[in-house]
């Protein structure tokens, strides 16, 4: 089985009492323009085995990662989000943070939904992305890409969107109508803001949601769905940390790498993965 960060990991460093549990997720079911997500948690962890231990000053993987086998992404899509749900559960029951790696985004469901009934309190969603993921279903599934926020937003889930510039009206009427609070690409590229108070009554308990799209694809082209006018590397990930500035994180997933040849985009997405690890520590 692959192992992230296997190269630097001591033997205390990968057992399962780490902190960081891995769960690679190759779902590719209901992508709408260019393919590839299914290779992408395999491509992120072979590409991690470059990264060094540090994160600026911390260092993640002291606290242990642990890997786990990937979830079998067979069958109905309600069984596919069953069976990660059981994961991300097992993992938050264990005092553990789970780490979930797609695959496609309509994987959230599943990880999110785990965490939340694991907890048993609100949990806040921190969404970076092209897209607004609001729409009620896409191309006949609920179980889309495009839909996974709204399917979280109706069961109760306060969301957060950082970096969105592709959404239809259906989605601005949502974003309404769940109180969704956002602030959208052109907004924070133009004026290059890297930190955004989230507000003073979202949850304590904060689930990141990172889409590779919601970089601007001349850093991140190997996704689906780019769309011009993105953030930058390190605008979206100051995103991120400041929005868990005196919050807790219970857990995250990095989706939408479609690998296309080029490793460069592999190892930026696996050093997105270990930098929120780094956000993620107490």
């Amino acid at each position: 089985m692959s192992v992230f960060l296997d190269s630097e990991l001591s033997e205390a460093e990968r057992g399962e009492d780490a902190r960081f549990r891995v769960i690679p997720v190759p779902l590719e079911r209901t992508v709408s323009y260019g393919a590839g997500t299914a290779k992408g948690p395999a491509a992120i962890i072979e590409a991690s085995n470059e990264l060094e231990r540090l994160v600026g000053s911390a260092e993640p993987c002291a606290d242990g990662i642990f890997t786990e086998a990937p979830v079998d992404c067979e069958g109905p899509l309600p069984e596919v989000m069953e069976r990660l749900a059981a994961r991300t559960e097992a993992a938050v029951k264990a005092g553990r943070v789970p780490v979930t790696l797609g695959g496609e985004h309509s994987l959230s469901y599943g990880a999110v939904s785990g965490v939340a009934r694991a907890l048993g309190q609100p949990v806040g969603l921190v969404q970076i992305d092209a897209h607004a993921d609001l729409r009620i279903a896409y191309q006949g599934e609920k179980h889309s890409h495009a839909s996974v926020m709204h399917l979280l937003t109706e069961d109760g889930v306060r969301l957060a969107q950082f970096g969105v510039r592709a959404l239809c009206q259906q989605e601005v009427d949502s974003r309404a109508r769940n109180g969704v609070f956002f602030v959208d690409a052109e907004e924070l590229v133009t004026g290059n803001v890297h930190a955004v108070d989230l507000p003073e009554d979202f949850p304590e308990l904060v689930y990141v949601s990172f889409d590779v799209d919601g970089l601007d694809p001349s850093l991140m082209p190997a996704t689906g769905t780019p769309v011009p006018g993105g953030l930058g590397y390190y605008q979206a990930l100051h995103l991120v940390e400041h929005a868990l500035k005196g919050r807790r994180c219970v857990g995250f997933d990095v989706v939408e790498l479609a690998p296309d040849g080029n490793t460069a985009w592999d190892f930026t997405t696996a050093q997105i993965v270990y930098r929120l690890m780094a956000a993620c520590q107490p």
